[in-house]
């Protein structure tokens, strides 16, 4: 035999701090995702305020027949922010002014009502559309629709950031 002696190899033994390095990593993976979805949940895209999600559901796909129809014709419009007055440019697809009846626009905060109102815009000429309005800085969801005669001649939704100092 040699000197040194063979020390036994005891067999595993689980104890509480096993126990406890299972809880914590166990715990620790689901708190961490959780945390990590959150934050994206809270950094991201809002969401949309809707009164019946399953009656907007419904009425999904007819809308987005009708923006692509919108987007077939040529037609575009730009909205312009700034210093107190709401501007809406609507040109065909020439670039030439496109005169409505009447220009309004809902602006709407993806996640809140009590902000929302509608402008109704006057006639510039020229396919310009303006009114005065002060913006509240944030997220907006600006609905803008056009008639002539009675029709829906244009319709657009634009989700913008009305840069400003939140107080």
């Amino acid at each position: 035999m040699s000197p040194i002696a063979k020390r036994e190899k005891l067999p595993f033994r689980f104890t509480g701090w096993h126990m406890l390095g299972v809880m914590v990593l166990f715990f620790g993976t689901i708190i961490s995702v959780n945390a990590f979805m959150a934050w994206n949940a809270v950094s991201s895209w809002s969401g949309l305020v809707v009164q019946n999600t399953y009656v907007a559901s419904q009425q999904f796909n007819d809308k987005v027949e009708k923006a692509k129809i919108f987007a077939a014709s040529g037609m575009n419009g730009q909205l312009v922010i700034a210093e107190g007055r709401v501007t809406y440019t609507l040109r065909d697809v020439d670039g030439a002014g496109v005169a409505a009846d009447s220009v309004s626009i809902t602006f709407k905060r993806p996640v809140d009502e009590r902000d929302d109102f509608q402008l109704a815009l006057a006639a510039d000429g020229g396919g310009n559309y303006s009114a005065v309005r002060e913006m509240e800085p944030g997220q907006w969801i600006a609905d803008i629709g056009a008639t002539r005669g009675g029709e829906v001649l244009f319709h657009q939704t634009i989700r913008l950031i009305v840069a400003g100092d939140r107080p």
